[in-house]
């Protein structure tokens, strides 16, 4: 699974949880601080890629008939052109080494703004960020699964794209997030 920017939120929540729970971390000024420090970083790297996505999708379009005249493969097209921009973005491609990038800058502002307090090395601290991220990655797919399993054994029929299906669908995630201990 990718990292997109609605999960901002509950990967943030999931890592100021996290460290709160890190016995060698204090947190001086509570979780809801951190959340916001950690889904500001979170946000600020997901848009950056973003924008990277969309110049690659405009540059496809505007070559698409030469493209599509050469028989090019444009999946193929689109991880080469963008993995070619990436440097000119400050995007990462390899995912363990983004989110590593990541857990690092969210561990900075946390310093800077000095809302953690620790006595281990800061790689210590990094990993508790890093393994936030990665954890909730693994287990979108799991608690997505739930979710649906619940929602298909509704009495009302949801229909998938829907407004009332996506509040639902929202709702119940945030409960299952819950549930695991991966939002207050």
């Amino acid at each position: 699974m990718r990292l997109r920017l609605p999960h901002a939120p509950y990967v943030a929540n999931k890592i100021a949880i996290d460290l709160f729970n890190a016995p060698f971390v204090k947190l001086t000024s509570g979780i809801e601080p951190v959340a916001k420090i950690a889904q500001e970083v979170l946000e600020e790297e997901l848009k950056k890629e973003a924008a990277l996505d969309e110049h690659v999708r405009e540059i496809i379009e505007e070559n698409e008939e030469e493209i599509e005249f050469n028989l090019a493969d444009t999946r193929e097209l689109f991880k080469l052109i963008k993995k070619r921009l990436a440097p000119e973005y400050g995007v990462i491609l390899d995912f363990e080494d983004k989110y590593n990038d990541m857990a690092h800058k969210i561990l900075k502002r946390l310093y800077e703004e000095d809302l953690i307090l620790y006595d281990v090395p800061d790689n210590k601290v990094k990993n508790v960020i890093f393994d936030a991220i990665m954890n909730y990655i693994k287990s979108y797919d799991e608690i997505e699964d739930v979710v649906l399993e619940k929602i298909s054994h509704y009495k009302k029929k949801l229909i998938p794209g829907t407004e009332e299906f996506e509040l639902v669908f929202q709702r119940m995630f945030e409960d299952e997030l819950r549930r695991r201990g991966m939002l207050q």
